[in-house]
Order: structure tokens, then C-alpha cells, then sequence
């Protein structure tokens, strides 16, 4: 979805499709037979279908009734969402119908997902439960065990796919608050349906919770504070607040206005937060690092964020990684600020921690927030 210049078409559903697109419709022989536009032969009751058909026709019929909080991925997005997209609607016809039961829509889910270890690394199977009712997300280390080893509540959530960080195709990291920290569990089942099932059915929890908490919110503005991927993940180097220290290489994450570091991409916990405000409030990227810089380091490329604090340095390993973080960065500061994001931003200075967790950015803080002028 979303591909500029498709050079492929399902010749039985009339559907213009791209390169990455075509071998998952290729896997469905029965529902989708794919041509390419330039190189097959068309014959004349192909190419009437074709044009009777199209995107926009397509689209009417099998997407007719897709719930609001389902997401609907691009060709940008990994392939177990964009395989299982294609197949909701053209194998299992999921959005056909008003009305129609699905296996994320009722409020409850539980089963089984393979879960990492926070110590050992192994992935073990772990009973989950989401409840719309209880409003929250437990799992339980026994499929026998009464009570659960975290419970918690859905407006802390977050939930983002991670084939590559977690070594499966089927990866899904989810993210929530755990005493005033962000925690990380990575997930994982050997079912690509049931893994994206588990997905949309914590956005159909979150979004029924919230047309409760704020009613008079648009089905829009629900949607767009459900689950969110990050805007930029990847090692780079840093130093400590005195800028004298060794540079040392630590996996960072951006999300949103929160910058987090790992010693590991699959830590539980961020050894550290800071707070990227907007440019209005003090906030800028610039490229390289300030003259002087004292501090050892063996990447070249490097970036400083400036704060109305302080400044905070970072080299990347390539030219590439240097524009693609400082372009993240910069969308990020460009955009004003909010009255939560404002409330978020703790009063005393961001800092990145010597030794342990000190954030500019309040996890009290409500997730969700509307504002209406």
C-alpha cells in the first residue's frame, strides 16, 4: 500500500501491486495471480478486468469495513503485517461485512507467546491475557499460575514490530511504564495471523478505552495516539555530561520526543533518557561536534543536540547513519510542542545518567491527550 509505480497486477483480482507485495500474493495462488505489467503477456479479458477493476474499486469491496483502530500497513512496513494485511482481505475477507466478528475485536485475547528473558535471553512460552474490561495486558510465567507476573494497564502500552532487533520474522517489542522507567519485552509466536491478531487487539482495547477516558475525541484523534513506531533506531557513540569521558557505543532509540539509550537493542531497560524539545524552546540538531571536543572517540560523524541545559554529543559510525539520525532529530524539533509534552518535561535538567536512570522526561505523565482549542 502506498507504492509509487506498481510494475505488477493480479490479473483475478484486478489490483495494481508492488515488487515486495507481489511474492506475498504469489504465496495465494488460489485468491491472486500476479503478472508483471511489462514483461507478461495480457490478453484482452485480462486487460478489461483490469481496467473495470482497478485500486479504487478493489479497495471498495474488500476494505469496506475495516475497524478504525486496525493497522493498515505500507510497503515500508516488515513483511509478517504486510503478508497478513493482503490475506485479512483477500483469503479471509475480514472487511467485507458491517458487523463481522474478528479475532482482535471482542475484548479479550489470550494465548500463548514465546517471550524473551530479561537475563538469559532465551524465549520461553508465556501465557498473555489482554482485557478491555480490566483494561490492562498480564502475562503469566505458568499456564497454571493465579496470579500474573506484570499487569499492565493498556494507556502505558505500546506495541512495534521488530523482525531484526528480535531474530524472528514474527518479532514484536512491547513497551510500557514500570516504576517511573520505560520496559521493554520482546515477543514472538511461530503463527504470523496470530502475532498480528495480538497486535491489532491491544489497538482495539486501547482505542475502546479511550473513546471512554475522552469522549468528546474524534475516532481520528483516538487512532493516531494507538500504537506508534519509532522514528529512529541504531547504534551511536556518546560521552558523559563533562564531555571528557570516552566515547562508548550504546543502541539509541527515538521515540517521539523521548531519546533512550541501551547497552543492548534487546536490554529490558533504557540505562537513560533525554527529553528533545522543539526548536521554539531551545532545542537544536547540528552536525559535528563542538571544537575541542575532548573525549575519545573512533566515529567521525558526529552530532550535538542543543538543549537549553546543556549540550549532549554523538558520533556516528557513517555519513549515512549522521544525516538519516540528524533528519529524525530534526522533524522532532521542528514540531511545537504540546501541553502534555510540556508537562512531561520535568524540571530539573536533562541529564544523561553516570551511573543510573535520571530522565528529563516524566513517565507520570499521562500517554494520551487531547487538547481542543
Amino acid at each position: 500500500k502506498g507504492a509509487w509505480d506498481p510494475d505488477w497486477a493480479s490479473s483475478t483480482l484486478g489490483v495494481f501491486i508492488c515488487l515486495s507485495c507481489s511474492g506475498i500474493h504469489r504465496n495465494i495462488p488460489s485468491i491472486s495471480k500476479v503478472k508483471s505489467l511489462k514483461m507478461d503477456y495480457w490478453d484482452d479479458a485480462q486487460v478489461q478486468f483490469l481496467a473495470k477493476h482497478g485500486n479504487a474499486v478493489t479497495k471498495a469491496m474488500y476494505e469496506a469495513h475495516i475497524p478504525i483502530y486496525y493497522y493498515q500497513p505500507t510497503y515500508n512496513d516488515c513483511q509478517v503485517l504486510r503478508e497478513q494485511w493482503i490475506r485479512a482481505k483477500y483469503e479471509r475477507k475480514e472487511f467485507t461485512e458491517p458487523g463481522k466478528q474478528l479475532p482482535y475485536s471482542d475484548g479479550v485475547k489470550e494465548g500463548i507467546l514465546w517471550k524473551r528473558g530479561r537475563d538469559n535471553g532465551q524465549f520461553l512460552p508465556r501465557k498473555f491475557l489482554l482485557s478491555e474490561r480490566e483494561g490492562c495486558l498480564k502475562y503469566f510465567t505458568k499456564q497454571d499460575a493465579k496470579e500474573p507476573k506484570i499487569n499492565v494497564k493498556i494507556d502505558v502500552i505500546n506495541a512495534t514490530f521488530q523482525p531484526e532487533k528480535i531474530g524472528n520474522p514474527n518479532g514484536l517489542q512491547i513497551t510500557y511504564l514500570k516504576d517511573n522507567k520505560t520496559r521493554n519485552i520482546f515477543v514472538y509466536h511461530e503463527s504470523g495471523k496470530e502475532v498480528v491478531d495480538w497486535f491489532n487487539a491491544i489497538r482495539s482495547v486501547q482505542f475502546h478505552y479511550l473513546k471512554v477516558a475522552f469522549p468528546i475525541a474524534s475516532d481520528n484523534e483516538i487512532k493516531n495516539r494507538l500504537t506508534r513506531n519509532f522514528l529512529k533506531e541504531g547504534y551511536m557513540e556518546k560521552t558523559g555530561p563533562k564531555q571528557r569521558e570516552a566515547f562508548k557505543k550504546r543502541w539509541f532509540t527515538l521515540d517521539h520526543r523521548r531519546l533512550m539509550y541501551f547497552k543492548d537493542p534487546l536490554d529490558a531497560f533504557a540505562k537513560g533518557e533525554v527529553f528533545v524539545g522543539s526548536g521554539e524552546n531551545g532545542y537544536s540538531v547540528q552536525k559535528g561536534l563542538p571544537s575541542g571536543t575532548q573525549g575519545n572517540f573512533s566515529w567521525h560523524y558526529g552530532i550535538t543536540i542543543v538543549t537549553p541545559d546543556r549540550e549532549y554529543l554523538f558520533t556516528c559510525e557513517t555519513e549515512t547513519d549522521q544525516l538519516e539520525w540528524i533528519r529524525a532529530f530534526t522533524s522532532v524539533i521542528n514540531q511545537a510542542m504540546t501541553p502534555q509534552e510540556y508537562a512531561s518535561k520535568c524540571l530539573d535538567a536533562v541529564s544523561f545518567p553516570s551511573c543510573h536512570s535520571h530522565s528529563g522526561y516524566c513517565p507520570n505523565a499521562p500517554r494520551f491527550f487531547f487538547h481542543y482549542s
